[in-house]
């Protein structure tokens, strides 16, 4: 267990012991509670005074499945509140096999100074400069760093975004084919990244430090019983090796909540051009792979290697979120479009939610017409040109919002909602409109629950309630590693049980199933703490005045949480 802490400022590298306040913490828990306890809370975001905290989960590089999800943490530039993206690929499993911790990155390099930031498989750091890569796409720069420095590297990196400060820029992470498709895309730490002078940071999987675990048998048992779990589940173990997240377009669309036309409707004209049906059979034809394998021990196998009609690699994975951003959003229902703007984005090195909701608040303002995919093209290249218009579309959906002072701005927080209307899923709204993250689909995402029937979307009775509960176990859950699908197994007493056996056995507890939740409460009121301390109030956790006005088609529903309601989620 240890930290690599890093002063871009002096260039000096420090391994220390974790300290005793963060022992037993990983992921979003130890990036959100030491964001809060060591990052002034009223900072610049792009200055040097925040920083930028990479922690895989306490489970990474273990043996259980699907534990290979990093958490990035920062202040965010996009909406100024505290921020923890995960990514998932590879990095996760090489930090945790190294035993490290987190990676600290303080302060900021001299202005135009670009490093690389390696650990070698015995854990040894250095910055190297980057000097050669600065304004290169993630495709073409992860390419480079696989040829210096070994394809058994995980690579995190910035495109030109990035370089560029953009405040909706991501992280990009290289899958287990060494490809920079995976994202930390949220809250724009892609900038806070550029601000600190750090280009990429590779990180070489043949390490065997990894943290010892307390009882090996006792874990080696619980993890098998949970990738049993994962395989049963009918989610985890048919849909998403079948259809990926794209499996999401039909049952979401027939609800009424995949918002189309900048949310202007709850159902899309031609939606199944675009269904996880039509893809997987696109890509079947064309002989690409519709059950790929994109992070390290995963066993679920979501994500898709999509081709053109040459049979050419374009883009992996193409996910629901994107889409739908990219698809529904803007009414364009063309694959090769969607593939290609999700590729463009990756090597740019922006998040494919805020920057398709951006790309359909332009067309709604009247910029360009829905469905023009050529348009939407150009409007994204131009992020990676540096233009004018790129930079405005860069920082985001609300940035394009106030440029074009249109009234239909799909944000809270600064931050673009996801593939999930308000209107039609009611317990989103409460996570939308609370999540100390802005509009977030994984810090909260209420669908399991209307998928089930457990709760009618429609009707505000038990939103709160399923908010609040969704938000605490994703926040405990981002502490582990374990990726959000395959979580969907601890909704079973078998994985429930086998994953905290798995947790006991690494660490030497007896934690009981009320030990969990309150780590994600913990973790949640840390944030909330910091969030109150940066100005922010009751005032802010709602949704834009066009969600409470405007009823969706075909429901004709508006969101029916009071202010009241909303201010009782976290009242724990």
């Amino acid at each position: 267990m240890k930290f690599l802490k890093v002063d871009m400022s002096t260039k000096s590298v420090n391994v220390e012991d974790v300290p005793q306040e963060y022992m037993g913490l990983g992921g979003r828990g130890l990036t959100s509670i030491m964001i809060n306890a060591e990052v002034p809370a009223t900072c610049d975001p792009l200055g040097p005074e925040n920083k930028l905290i990479v922690a895989p989960g306490v489970l990474s590089g273990t043996s259980l499945v699907n534990t290979s999800r990093v958490s990035i943490g920062a202040k965010s530039p996009l909406t100024g509140t505290i921020k923890e993206s995960n990514a998932g690929g590879t990095v996760a499993a090489a930090l945790g096999h190294l035993g490290i911790t987190a990676i600290i990155f303080e302060n900021q390099a001299p202005d135009g100074e670009l490093y690389i930031f390696r650990i070698d498989e015995n854990g040894d750091a250095s910055l190297i400069t980057a000097q050669e890569y600065k304004g290169m796409g993630t495709y073409a720069l992860s390419e480079k760093l696989l040829e210096t420095y070994g394809e058994k590297s995980s690579v995190l990196c910035i495109g030109p975004a990035g370089e560029q400060k953009l405040t909706a820029a991501s992280i990009q992470t290289t899958d287990v084919d060494g490809r920079p498709c995976r994202a930390a895309g949220r809250g724009g730490l892609g900038a806070v990244m550029g601000s600190k002078g750090l280009k990429a940071i590779v990180v070489d999987q043949r390490g065997k430090s990894a943290d010892a675990i307390a009882d090996p048998e006792a874990f080696k048992e619980a993890a098998k019983a949970f990738a049993k779990a994962v395989k049963e589940h009918p989610f985890t173990g048919q849909m998403l090796p079948a259809l990926g997240t794209a499996g999401m377009v039909a049952p979401v669309n027939s609800m009424g909540a995949f918002p189309t036309l900048n949310a202007t409707q709850g159902v899309m004209e031609g939606w199944e051009k675009i269904s996880g049906e039509a893809l997987a059979k696109v890509i079947q034809e064309r002989g690409g792979n519709p059950s790929h394998m994109g992070c390290a021990q995963c066993i679920v196998h979501c994500s898709n290697e999509f081709v053109d009609k040459a049979g050419k690699y374009v883009t992996s994975s193409l996910e629901y979120e994107t889409i739908w951003s990219m698809g529904g959003m803007t009414g364009i229902d063309d694959f090769d479009t969607i593939a290609q703007l999700d590729r463009l984005c990756d090597d740019i090195g922006v998040d494919t939610m805020d920057t398709g909701v951006a790309v359909a608040v332009a067309m709604d303002a009247g910029y360009k017409n829905f469905g023009d995919g050529e348009a939407a093209i150009e409007m994204v290249e131009e992020i990676g040109k540096g233009t004018e218009f790129g930079k405005i579309l860069g920082n985001g959906a609300a940035a394009i919002g106030k440029h074009f002072n249109h009234k239909r701005v799909p944000v809270v927080k600064g931050q673009a909602i996801a593939a999930y209307d308000p209107r039609a899923m009611q317990g989103n709204a409460v996570t939308y409109a609370t999540s100390p993250m802005g509009a977030d689909h994984t810090a909260g995402n209420v669908v399991g629950e209307y998928m089930s029937r457990a709760l009618d979307p429609l009707k505000p009775e038990g939103q709160v309630e399923a908010s609040r509960n969704t938000q605490i176990a994703m926040a405990s859950v981002d502490c582990t590693g374990l990726c959000l699908l395959a979580s969907f197994a601890l909704t079973t007493p078998e994985g429930a049980e086998a994953f905290l056996k798995a947790m006991n056995a690494k660490f030497g507890t007896q934690m009981g199933p009320d030990d969990i939740p309150a780590l994600g409460i913990r973790v949640l009121k840390e944030e909330l703490d910091f969030n109150r301390r940066a100005g922010f109030t009751a005032a802010d956790d709602r949704l834009p005045q066009f969600f409470y006005e405007e009823a969706l088609p075909p429901h004709n529903k508006v969101v029916l949480i009071s202010d009241e309601e909303m201010d009782s989620t976290f009242d724990f």
